[in-house]
C-alpha cells in the first residue's frame, strides 16, 4: 500500500500530512490507477503513495512550478545550485562550518547572521530579479532561511517571512535529495489548476485525495477568509458528485476544534452515509495556533468506501 520508508516533504505546509501518514495510507485502495491529490501542497501523501499514476493538483502556481522544477533536476545537481546561491549571498553554511564558524549555536540559531542577506536575497526576488538564477531556485532558497521554513505573500505578491535560525542543514538537504530521487522514480506531475476544473478520466481505477483547508482552524490560510462556508459546501458536494459516479474519495478534516464543530462536515458525512475514521494525532507542536494546549482537536479521515 506505501512505502516501507516515509518520504518527507521538503516543505513545511501548513497542516501536513507526514506525521500522520502511517494513519492514512492505510485506508486507501490497495490497486490504484490514477491518484488525484486535489490540495497537493506539501505533497507530502503524494510522493508516499502507491498508484499508477499520481497528480498533484493545487491553485498555488508558485509552489506547482517549484515542483517542476525539481522534477528537472537530479539531486546532486539542485544542491550544486543552492549552494552557489549560499555562496553567492554570503548565507551560512552550517553543514560545511557548524554553528562556531558564525560565533553562534544551535540554541540561538543563525538569524542574526543571515539577517541582511536573507533580506537581500528576498528583495531580489520580489523585484523579480531572475537574470542570474531561476526564480523557482531563489524561491526555494528562501523557503529554507525564512522563519520556520514557511511560505507567505502579501498581497502585493512578496514573499514577506522574516528570517529563520536555520539553514541549508544536512536534516533538509536529506529531505531535499530523498524528495527529488522519489519524485525521479514516480510517475508523477503536477497542476495547476482548481480541483473543480480538472477533468478525471472515469473510465479507469481512479482514486481522489482531498486535503482542503480547515474551516474550523486559525490556520494562516483561513485569517483572512481565505476558506469560508461556501467553499466548504462546493467541495463537499464535488466529491459527492464523485461518490455517484463511483469514484473513491478520501477527505482529511478536523471535525472539532477549540470547543467548535464543523457542523457542515458532521452533517455531510451523517447525511451520505459516508466513513468516519477518527486519526489519533494533536497539532499542539504545529502550526495550528492555540494558547490552551489541553484544547482537543480531532482529526479525521473520510471515506465513501469501507
Amino acid at each position: 500500500m506505501f512505502s516501507e520508508k516515509m518520504i518527507k516533504s521538503p516543505l513545511n505546509y501548513t497542516g501536513g500530512k507526514f506525521k500522520l501518514l502511517p494513519q492514512i495510507l492505510p485506508f486507501f485502495p490497495k490497486e490504484i490507477d490514477v491518484f488525484y491529490d486535489i490540495f497537493c501542497g506539501g505533497a507530502n501523501v503524494a510522493i508516499n503513495v502507491n498508484a499508477k499514476k499520481i497528480i498533484g493538483i493545487d491553485i498555488n502556481k508558485k509552489i506547482i512550478d517549484l515542483y517542476n522544477y525539481f522534477l528537472t533536476k537530479n539531486s546532486e545537481d539542485l544542491c550544486n545550485e543552492i549552494s552557489e546561491i549560499i555562496n553567492i549571498y554570503n548565507l551560512s553554511n552550517s553543514n560545511l562550518n557548524g554553528y562556531e564558524y558564525y560565533n553562534s549555536n544551535s540554541s540561538d540559531g543563525l538569524g542574526e547572521y543571515n539577517k541582511s542577506a536573507f533580506v537581500n536575497l528576498k528583495k531580489n526576488y520580489n523585484d523579480k530579479n531572475f537574470k542570474t538564477y531561476n526564480k523557482n531556485l531563489l524561491f526555494y532558497v528562501l523557503i529554507i532561511y525564512g522563519f520556520n521554513n514557511q511560505i507567505r505573500f502579501n498581497q502585493k505578491d512578496e514573499f514577506n517571512i522574516p528570517v529563520g535560525k536555520r539553514d541549508f542543514n544536512q536534516k533538509i538537504k536529506s529531505n531535499l535529495v530523498n524528495f527529488i530521487n522519489k519524485l525521479h522514480n514516480s510517475n508523477i506531475v503536477f497542476k495547476c489548476s482548481d480541483y473543480n476544473d480538472f477533468i478525471l478520466d472515469e473510465k479507469i481505477n481512479n482514486f481522489v485525495y482531498a486535503d482542503p483547508p480547515y474551516l474550523i482552524t486559525t490556520a494562516s490560510y483561513n485569517e483572512s477568509d481565505g476558506w469560508n462556508e461556501s467553499k466548504e459546501k462546493k467541495l463537499l458536494d464535488y466529491l459527492s458528485e464523485l461518490n455517484n459516479k463511483g469514484v473513491k474519495f478520501a477527505l482529511s478534516n478536523v471535525i472539532e476544534h477549540k470547543n467548535k464543530k464543523n457542523e457542515i462536515l458532521e452533517k455531510w458525512i451523517n447525511d451520505n452515509q459516508y466513513i468516519m475514521h477518527e486519526l489519533n494525532f494533536s497539532y499542539n507542536n504545529s502550526s495550528y495556533q492555540s494558547k490552551n494546549k489541553d484544547t482537543v482537536t480531532k482529526e479525521i479521515l473520510v471515506t465513501n468506501y469501507k
